[in-house]
């Protein structure tokens, strides 16, 4: 299959199994980490294919939304590329993206290399921070019916990966425990210099949260 004519199968296929998903995990946060990907794609020498079927396909079952389960995600992707005659090698690193990509309390490290991988994890997490990631943050926070914020209930920044999947912290604290991490885990430089900016939001955000929170003027 053409590759214009795949992209335009794989984009159906994910709308169509995301149709219900939660309004952070959904086809438009695929549709948003597809468009930062195209953008740091620019910037580099890669196979860009593999890049789009990556980043179009990375969340299809997310773990989060299927009891933990981190295999359904790459199963899932597996069977439609398959399904679609793509040539096995494309599969696999494809795959091997899926499974390498997620950001797992930190903590994480990564048992696979590549550009096009590089080039997907930046853009995903580049929707995690920012306006968008702000927004996600809380959708998520509220999805799970976290609290918002406890001074009480300090931040863990040595979670284990059970213990991030697990966690039930309130949502400010995740911006400690993910969010204002993703700015020095950047792979490339165009990533680099979109989350450093979007980094800077976050804090902004941050200092009027809490002086509103305190009553200050």
């Amino acid at each position: 299959m053409e590759h214009s004519k795949l992209i335009e199968t794989t984009i159906n296929f994910v709308k169509e199994k995301l149709r219900n998903a939660e309004g952070g995990h959904d086809w438009f946060h695929i549709e948003r980490v597809y468009k930062n990907t195209l953008l740091i794609a620019k910037e580099e020498s890669c196979n860009l294919l593999v890049c789009e079927l990556g980043a179009l396909l990375h969340d299809i079952a997310d773990s989060k939304f299927h009891y933990g389960d981190e295999t359904i995600g790459p199963k899932t992707a597996r069977d439609f590329l398959e399904k679609e005659n793509v040539p096995e090698e494309i599969i696999d690193h494809v795959i091997a993206i899926i499974e390498n990509i997620s950001f797992k309390g930190g903590n994480f490290e990564k048992k696979f290399h590549s550009i096009e991988l590089d080039i997907v994890q930046d853009a995903d997490r580049l929707d995690a921070i920012g306006a968008i990631g702000i927004a996600r943050c809380f959708n998520y926070g509220g999805f799970k019916n976290r609290t918002l914020y406890n001074p009480e209930i300090q931040p863990n920044l040595n979670m284990t990966k059970d213990e991030y999947k697990n966690a039930d912290s309130p949502t400010i604290n995740h911006f400690y425990e993910k969010l204002l991490l993703l700015k020095d885990k950047m792979n490339t430089t165009a990533g680099k210099k979109i989350a450093a900016q979007r980094h800077l939001y976050m804090e902004c955000f941050l200092e009027q949260f809490y002086s509103e929170w305190e009553g200050k003027e």
